[in-house]
């Protein structure tokens, strides 16, 4: 006779279900590593961050900050290592990557509503759905220009808003950001950080970003992963409880300003470690 947990029916019936694991809420990352042409980049690298939650990733120069977020991605394969999401393989997880070059992301031949809907149609995905689709996530945010354009008319900025919806309308469960900001001018750099804001605010994807610039890292962010010098590993993990949105208020305030102070201290370190 089968022996039963106490509690347990002694009814003869179908075999219950197997319970699923209880699922970690994290992107955890493993025993990573990673060369270029002999030289180690990341060695046994591991870190655990929170999903739901917008990350920074920010260091040296070399240091491989795209270069983590791409395996992690699933974008550049690695030596060595496991990255879970949320307990789950990357090929179970909807992920969206927007690029550092908005001219080369997109489709110069079709308007810049048909290339938000490209990632629908590559999904196999009806007309109609995508149409709908598009229209809710359209519908969440106020796109200032005209999306029946084609991107080579559209400004810097504008051509980057398009990347972003084209990277949201699958609702992603993991958004990646590689210097989506580099390349544009400092105005238009300030209006797309609080257009990004509106969007986490709005959707809570879990964001990772990877910033060349500390006040941004530190505006973006509910944490800031400051990265060491190669070999790489995580320096620290600096909290940033601030309240949302960023505003001038905030980012001219003394709390972030002493964020910054202290994230810069801790880079200057870095940068100055043979």
């Amino acid at each position: 006779m089968p022996i039963r947990a106490p509690g347990e029916s002694n009814a003869v019936g179908p075999a219950a279900a197997p319970q699923p694991k209880p699922r970690q809420a994290y992107i955890t990352v493993r025993g990573l590593s990673k060369k270029f042409k002999g030289a180690t980049i990341y060695q046994d690298f591991s870190i655990d961050l929170p999903m739901g939650r917008f990350i920074s990733v920010f260091g040296p120069n070399g240091c491989g900050k795209s270069t983590l977020i791409n395996m992690i991605s699933g974008l550049m394969p690695m030596d060595a290592g496991e990255v879970l999401y949320d307990g789950q393989k990357i090929r179970d997880t909807r992920i969206s990557y927007v690029f550092q070059n908005y001219r080369e992301a997109l489709f110069p031949w079709v308007r810049a509503i048909d290339n938000i809907h490209y990632p629908l149609e590559v999904l196999g995905i009806d007309r109609k759905e995508r149409r709908r689709r598009v229209e809710r996530l359209l519908a969440d945010f106020d796109v200032p220009f005209d999306l029946h354009a084609y991107p080579y008319t559209l400004s810097g900025g504008q051509q980057q808003t398009v990347s972003i919806l084209r990277a949201l309308v699958t609702d992603p469960e993991v958004l990646f950001l590689d210097e989506p900001f580099s390349a544009l001018d400092y105005e238009m750099t300030l209006v797309m950080r609080e257009r990004l804001q509106k969007i986490f605010m709005k959707t809570r994807t879990t964001t990772l970003l990877v910033s060349h610039d500390l006040e941004e890292a530190i505006q973006l962010a509910d944490q800031v992963v400051l990265l060491t010098r190669r070999p790489t590993r995580v320096a620290e993990i600096v909290d940033v409880d601030l309240p949302w949105p960023r505003d001038l208020d905030v980012t001219t305030g003394e709390d972030f300003i002493a964020l910054k102070r202290h994230c810069l201290e801790r880079f200057w370190r870095e940068v100055k470690r043979d």
